[in-house]
């Protein structure tokens, strides 16, 4: 079956059958579960075989743990956001004459996924715990870059559901450019913002509502008032984490002037106690591919041979060119200047820069001098300086004394803003996002003089409505 095919089977169920019911729709967030719990080890193997060398137990906390928790966070309160939420009414008479105003939330119908290579279990599994709960059917188009595991899911899939309910359609480019192009009721797309261009622009053919999630670079501002040894081993554990190949790992740091070293000293620690040794290390994961390693060690020879000084935090004596898979050292690049490709392009990879700045204001205006971030993070115990960063900067979202954490939260809403994506999803803001807000407005029975007023042949009714309307 082809892809217009399964999209209009998808919609004709979802025209025949209706909203599905809770039950229902906790029924397929359990068969989700299920097929994550039972899997695991072939997600594990999967995940290594695509990347070379990937940490199984990175894997089973990212990719089977992390997909987990989302679904049972919307199975556990999707009732509740079932719900109509009642509003008042305008005017506010009208409601004590009996009319009413609410928001019924209603599924949206066949909901298109096209998932990333860095985490690509989690980032099929995590969006359909708003897309389910929300009552929809879905399509989903997992990355060519990771081919096992696009394979691996869509025998999952097949196993534990029907073709109309969730169906997976693997291929290269040009699969993935006509699946952007179908006619969905929704779309959600997680990626760079270089392809995200190409999506929307295919998306506006049929005028696809989007959810984009893409990343830039995320900041990290570390305070006076930090604490550069727990500083440290946060930021790192988020830089090396996937190898950096998360779109909200940290991606520059701005440190005082006078910290610096302190902080350089305290990375390099922090490194050598998660890895003492990283060219055998099943926790170390390799770069997925041979062009994203190149265009990593391209940025880290562009800044070395503009003047940056670059420390790789690896074991003495190591030599990782001689090596089976693509692993690169974490990797600090000190005194890095704004013509470097690594201060103009996301990295995705485990390179840091580290640029120091005299003033938390030009911290501050470093970061809104550039698109904005999907992540931000700060470090300190100043309460006046944190609200200032809060205040006079607009990232998609922010983790104060860590990194990448409000990714993890379900109460609160992820996504970007401008370059770093639009719309947001996780918890009842998927649930929103992937739903139909339909407003529903119920006028009182009896047609009162006050109403007939506003209908023609208009008299001193309707007029003294207006002069009650119409002033400052």
């Amino acid at each position: 079956m082809d892809m217009q095919a399964i999209l209009a089977a998808q919609k004709a169920a979802h025209l025949r059958d209706g909203a599905p019911s809770a039950e229902k729709r906790i029924e397929r967030i359990d068969r989700c579960i299920q097929l994550l719990v039972d899997n695991r080890k072939a997600i594990e193997d999967a995940l290594d075989a695509d990347f070379g060398s990937r940490s199984r137990d990175a894997t089973a906390f990212t990719d089977v743990a992390g997909s987990i928790g989302p679904l049972r966070h919307a199975k556990a309160h999707l009732r509740r956001w079932m719900k109509p939420e009642k509003r008042k009414t305008t005017p506010p008479i009208l409601g004590l004459f009996g009319a009413k105003a609410e928001v019924r939330y209603q599924p949206k119908g066949v909901v298109g996924v096209i998932s990333p290579w860095n985490f690509p279990v989690n980032l099929t599994f995590a969006p359909l715990a708003g897309i389910l709960a929300a009552g929809n059917r879905a399509m989903i188009k997992p990355s060519e870059y990771t081919p096992a595991t696009s394979d691996l899911m869509k025998a999952m899939f097949a196993r534990a559901f029907s073709e109309e309910e969730i169906a997976v359609v693997t291929g290269g480019p040009e699969v993935g450019e006509a699946f952007a192009r179908l006619p969905f009721d929704h779309m959600i797309f997680t990626g760079a913002t270089s392809i995200a261009r190409h999506v929307m622009r295919a998306a506006a053919e049929n005028l696809v509502p989007l959810t984009l999630e893409l990343g830039g670079k995320s900041p990290v501002i570390l305070g006076r008032s930090a604490d550069l040894e727990v500083a440290a081993a946060r930021v790192m554990n988020g830089k090396t984490l996937n190898a950096g190949q998360i779109c909200l790992a940290p991606d520059y740091v701005l440190a005082p002037q006078d910290k610096v070293e302190d902080f350089v000293q305290a990375a390099r620690a922090s490194a050598a106690r998660m890895f003492p040794t990283i060219k055998d290390n099943p926790d170390y994961t390799s770069i997925v591919a041979q062009r994203h390693y190149d265009r990593i060690m391209g940025y880290v020879e562009d800044a070395r041979a503009k003047g940056a000084k670059v420390v790789e935090l690896k074991p003495e004596h190591e030599d990782l060119s001689q090596q089976e898979h693509r692993k690169i050292a974490p990797t600090l690049i000190l005194d890095p200047t704004d013509d470097m490709k690594v201060m103009q392009e996301e990295i995705f990879g485990p390179v840091l820069p580290v640029k120091s700045y005299r003033t938390v204001d030009e911290a501050i205006a470093y970061v809104n001098g550039r698109d904005r971030p999907l992540g931000l993070y700060y470090f300190g115990a100043d309460a006046a300086e944190q609200e200032k960063v809060l205040s006079s900067t607009t990232p998609g979202g922010v983790t104060i004394n860590d990194v990448i954490m409000h990714v993890a939260q379900e109460e609160l809403p992820f996504g970007g803003v401008g370059p770093s994506g639009m719309g947001s999803y996780h918890g009842q803001d998927g649930f929103r996002e992937f739903s139909h807000r339909k407003a529903v407005f119920s006028q009182i029975k009896k047609d009162i003089g006050p109403l007939q007023a506003l209908r023609p042949p208009f008299g001193p009714g309707i007029r003294k409505y207006l002069d009650s309307q119409i002033k400052a």
